[in-house]
């Protein structure tokens, strides 16, 4: 596919970038429709020595390499082919638009497969850079929960990205102003994207060489597989992430507001855990179906995280942060459990957040424990909803049986303790288990999966790796 400019920035590239006006959080955008990234994005800043494709012929690329090549597999396709895949960009293929310019549904001529087709706008927020970027990882990147791409185009100041058809659309579709005769996404449905999309940071943060850090981790860049399998898309803001004895990279703050994790905002220093916080805000859209931002609602609730902290305060308020088009239909401990995966890693500092290998093990747990509203007590949304032991022991394992004690992976974990002290939440102290206990609230507390303060089974288990990525 030709040379590719270096893929990280020179330090007079950085210097440039730093000093653009455009640096702070004020850029951000709000989302619109599936598939859109409204972020803001500055062009390459030098488009000298362009080859024939527009692309950067000086310079060698400085591709990372994930796996035994950097070769890149994507095809190349003219734009006379993608034009004919989408019936010549007519209005009634278009499925997706945003700041980057828009999304056609198609079907390739020649081997009949159907495809989303992304055509940059050559005046919109994704420049060239950025565009390159989203070819290299996803060249290079594999994964079940990252969306293949299958090619690109390049002619001459044409740039096109050809990907696989996600057929239920992106995650926003589903939770966000659904419309009275779609049917809205059930709990066992939520949980399981959620742990297929923090698999597939996992991957990027864990698994490849060097890690990558996404950095526009939100509910439309979440699509939609058949049976609701999600994958990342649009990777043109992704970063390689720091290595050896490095911290963190600086960077210009970029991504969508509501998502971007507070010390990334506020520095430009970006970690790993800054994906972490992204993932804490999409979980928390998936539990209490809010949009990250919503300036329609009144004062105090335009923004979820701002709206949720508060109520972290009062477990008893939890079961109104649920997703009212629920209907009541959730576990109450899981709902518990889930509110105090979001709580941990919607931290304010980056080191108490916990690792998203870690976030996985917990919310795949969650995702396992299948709910089945017909053989389970509907849960009525209120603060005063009075529920005996026995009701609330038909939605989990007993806490002494073989399969919680193999699988559980919040035994030992104190979220009360954790939660309370970092999100600035009360007092800071322990939800107490006698006063729990007392209140008849035990079994569906987070402070309950906590009892033995000191037990290594802790989302933060390896303290060293935590320092070193946060």
């Amino acid at each position: 596919m030709g040379c590719f400019p270096c893929f990280g920035s020179t330090e007079k590239e950085e210097e440039e970038r730093k000093d653009d006006p455009r640096r702070d959080g004020g850029d951000f955008r709000k989302e619109g429709s599936a598939n859109q990234s409204t972020h803001r994005v500055t062009r390459a800043s030098s488009d000298k020595s362009k080859s024939r494709n527009g692309l950067d012929s000086k310079k060698e690329a400085s591709v990372p390499k994930y796996g035994s090549s950097a070769h890149i597999a994507a095809q190349t396709f003219t734009f006379r082919e993608l034009a004919a895949a989408a019936k010549n960009f007519r209005e009634e293929c278009l499925i997706g638009e945003g700041g980057f310019g828009r999304v056609y549904k198609g079907r390739l001529e020649s081997t009949g497969q159907v495809v989303a087709v992304k055509q940059l706008d050559r005046n919109g927020l994704q420049g060239n850079r950025e565009f390159l970027v989203e070819v290299l990882m996803l060249s290079l990147l594999h994964h079940p929960n990252l969306v293949n791409l299958i090619g690109y185009c390049a002619d001459g100041d044409q740039r096109l990205l050809v990907y696989e058809f996600m057929p239920l659309g992106s995650l926003e579709d589903h939770l966000h102003d659904v419309p009275p005769d779609k049917k809205p996404l059930d709990w066992n449905t939520r949980m399981k994207i959620a742990g297929g999309a923090a698999k597939g940071l996992e991957y990027l943060h864990d698994k490849a060489n060097p890690p990558v850090i996404y950095r526009d981790f939100k509910s439309s860049n979440i699509l939609l597989d058949e049976g609701f399998h999600p994958k990342l898309s649009d990777f043109g803001l992704a970063k390689l992430g720091p290595v050896g004895d490095k911290t963190h990279v600086s960077t210009r703050v970029m991504g969508t507001y509501g998502y971007c994790a507070p010390e990334y905002a506020m520095t430009g220093q970006l970690t790993l855990k800054s994906d972490v916080y992204s993932f804490g805000v999409v979980f928390l859209e998936l539990i209490t179906g809010r949009k990250a931002i919503d300036n329609t609602r009144v004062a105090g609730e335009t923004n979820l995280v701002a709206w949720a902290r508060p109520l972290f305060k009062d477990r008893r308020k939890f079961p109104k942060m649920a997703d009212p088009l629920l209907q009541g239909r959730y576990p109450v401990r899981g709902l518990y459990q889930a509110l105090a995966v979001a709580a941990m890693c919607l931290q304010e500092q980056a080191a108490t957040r916990p690792l998203i290998g870690d976030v996985v093990t917990a919310v795949s747990y969650l995702a396992s424990q299948t709910y089945d509203p017909n053989t389970a007590q509907s849960n009525r949304v209120g603060p005063s909803t009075p529920r005996s032991r026995e009701d609330r022991k038909v939605h989990s394992p007993h806490k002494n049986s073989p399969d919680f004690r193999l699988k559980d992976p919040f035994k030992g974990v104190n979220f009360g303790a954790e939660v309370g002290r970092d999100l600035g939440v009360g007092s800071g102290r322990k939800w107490d288990q006698d006063e729990l206990e007392s209140q008849g609230s035990c079994e569906d507390s987070p402070a309950h999966f906590g009892k033995a303060r000191g037990t290594p089974r802790s989302l933060n288990r390896d303290p060293d790796r935590q320092r070193a990525v946060a």
